[in-house]
């Protein structure tokens, strides 16, 4: 039995016959994999009949593809109905996997990985098929990641061992226990890559700006009189603008006459604009024009799709120290891949044991690096800020536990509340409190808004934020946007400073599409304030707060909620989780974890335990080849 499409459905492909009609049908495959496979199949086999389970093949690996997977696994093609809206009894008339890639190899369609490359649209690894572009793009990352550890330049032991003592001297960490960041900046030392991999609170920031003081002694005294050439860089505005804070923050910390190892290094940007995306050219740093730095720092690789990475891979010089920087267990990127969750799961290279030795002669004797050493991946594990019932929920996730979790939800901490109801139809008793925290919130935000203060006001609106799974439905980003909306509006009220362009004193946007040209990135956030010259949107531009008019803010819409993948990034003091009910396929682990890890003071879970016991058993699923 199948869940059918609806027939009015735009994933309803109405020309579909053979195969693709009855995936299509179930749900299985959309209306776009359908064309998209019927046109290929016309293109590089025109005289050809139809053949079903080619075209079925190609809208496969299209499907995968939506779905986040960089290729599939043709014996394993029947889990895609796990993520669609089929019925878990659906039979479905799967070809037999040998006879399946017997026509896919027969089609001209696919080309053999060990093959030379003819052009075709699909790629075949093992029992792995990929879209070809894909396919290159993993074997540059795959390239990159086997590639020789060397440094870019001879290290200076003694000086990087002093460097060591006073920067990684592990006097915050327990006794005894391996000091993962020390070990970080031998890596980063001793070669060009490094992934840096941990959680909220365990210090990658901190860790990164030591690093590129230690990297920038030891480039001075190699003779050279400039200093090393750094980028900062993140997958979103936000998370760049967040990066620049952080490393401000961390370089306060340092000793004074380390902090100024890090004068001149710029302000973090997009990796787009680091790379000089135009919408007319695409990238135009890569091979043929690299760039100009010695190190580049990319922050948030959670977010960080595979086709972006490859194209990253491609501008970097020779020279060029590159340092990976993100929590593994966050939601991956919008686009296809999960490069930082695959890079940390497939580990590094095993050091020779004398590399290990000699990396390991760095290390401080109350704290001894780990036996076995696989640069460049180093984890982070020990957590110096994230503590209490919101640490303990977010190891609970991690670790895949759903009693554990349920039981750290229920327990009463200070900084976890747990409402164990459907989201959608909780009553006002169940809401009061998030209400009541909504409109103090709103309050505040409409105080500072209509004193013209945007720099508070922009402050606090970091306090709050409510996140969705969905963007729509009962549990979705609009419906609390309506619910919000009327909360404030009996509470302000709002409609009192109504204007032409349906904004208010106080109300909070979303910036929605890269706009250089005003200095805003997709994903930056701001809030309509009060000024002499009328309302207008304050957001942060650079260090101080531009003040903007509608007529420039075509993408900015209300941000009242927000959904969990847009709030990747971002942290705030207290933050309100709406989950849907447990069959809604975009409860996965990494949701949920992203959700309650966006919170540094209190988090409010609103959902059923069986929506939360469900995420946290649902790891999501991206294929790739990566460590195959």
């Amino acid at each position: 039995m199948t869940l059918s499409v609806d027939p009015h459905s735009a994933d309803r492909a109405l020309a579909a016959t053979g195969l693709l009609k009855t995936f299509n049908d179930a749900g299985v495959i959309g209306a776009a994999e359908v064309h998209a496979a019927t046109r290929l199949h016309e293109l590089y086999r025109p005289d050809a009949e139809p053949d079903e389970n080619v075209r079925l093949g190609l809208a496969i690996a299209l499907r995968a593809l939506r779905a986040g997977s960089v290729c599939v696994d043709l014996r394993r093609a029947h889990e895609l109905v796990l993520d669609a809206e089929v019925a878990p009894d659906a039979d479905l008339p799967w070809p037999e996997p040998d006879v399946w890639w017997a026509s896919l190899m027969a089609s001209g369609l696919v080309d053999d990985a060990d093959a030379p490359d003819t052009g075709a649209p699909l790629r075949r690894r093992g029992g792995l098929l990929y879209p070809a572009r894909h396919f290159n793009d993993e074997e540059n990352l795959r390239a990159w990641l086997n590639s020789s550890p060397a440094s870019p330049t001879a290290v200076d032991g003694e000086m990087l061992r002093s460097s060591l003592d006073e920067l990684f001297d592990g006097s915050l960490l327990p006794e005894g226990s391996s000091d993962q960041q020390r070990l970080a900046a031998v890596i980063a030392a001793h070669g060009s890559r490094l992934v840096l991999a941990g959680g909220p609170g365990t210090g990658k920031t901190r860790t990164v700006a030591r690093i590129l003081a230690v990297l920038a002694r030891l480039h001075a005294q190699t003779g050279e009189t400039n200093p090393p050439r750094v980028a900062l860089a993140a997958p979103t505005g936000k998370a760049a603008a967040r990066l620049t804070e952080s490393i401000i923050e961390a370089r306060g910390d340092l000793p004074p006459h380390w902090s100024s190892f890090l004068d001149g290094i710029p302000a973090a940007t997009t990796l787009h604009r680091l790379l000089g995306y135009r919408p007319s050219q695409g990238f135009t740093r890569g091979r043929d024009a690299p760039l100009p730095h010695d190190i580049v720092v990319v922050d948030e690789m959670s977010m960080v799709a595979l086709h972006l990475m490859a194209r990253l891979l491609d501008a970097l010089p020779a020279h060029c120290r590159l340092i990976c920087v993100g929590d593994p267990d966050q939601l991956a990127s919008v686009e296809a891949g999960a490069v930082m969750a695959d890079i940390t799961a497939t580990g590094g290279t095993q050091s020779s044991a004398a590399e290990t030795a000699h990396l390991q002669s760095f290390a401080a004797p109350a704290h001894p690096f780990p036996a076995v050493l696989a640069p460049p991946v180093v984890r982070l594990q020990h957590t110096f800020r994230f503590t209490g019932g919101i640490a303990d929920l977010a190891d609970a996730i991690r670790r895949g536990d759903p009693d554990a979790t349920v039981s750290v939800l229920t327990a009463g901490h200070e900084d976890v509340t747990f409402s164990d109801v459907d989201a959608a139809t909780a009553g006002q008793t169940v809401l009061a409190p998030v209400r009541e925290r909504v409109i103090a919130h709103g309050r505040r935000l409409h105080a500072a808004a209509d004193a013209g203060d945007a720099t508070t006001a922009l402050d606090l609106l970091e306090h709050h934020r409510l996140l969705c799974a969905h963007r729509d439905g009962l549990w979705g980003v609009a419906a609390w946007e309506s619910r919000i909306h009327e909360w404030l509006d009996e509470a302000v009220p709002l409609s009192d400073a109504a204007s032409e362009h349906d904004w208010y004193v106080g109300l909070p946007l979303l910036n929605t599409a890269n706009q250089p040209d005003i200095g805003l990135a997709n994903g930056d956030t701001g809030i309509v304030i009060r000024t002499p010259s009328g309302l207008r949107a304050a957001f942060t531009v650079g260090d101080t707060p531009a003040l903007l008019p509608a007529l420039v803010l075509n993408a900015a819409r209300p941000m009242r909620a927000l959904t969990i993948h847009k709030s990747q990034g971002s942290q705030f003091s207290e933050v309100t989780v709406v989950l849907p009910p447990p069959e809604s396929p975009l409860l996965t682990r990494e949701l949920l974890y992203t959700a309650i890890s966006r919170a540094r003071r209190h988090v409010h879970v609103i959902g059923s335990a069986e929506s939360v016991r469900r995420a946290v058993v649902h790891p999501a699923n991206r294929a790739s080849g990566l460590g195959r």
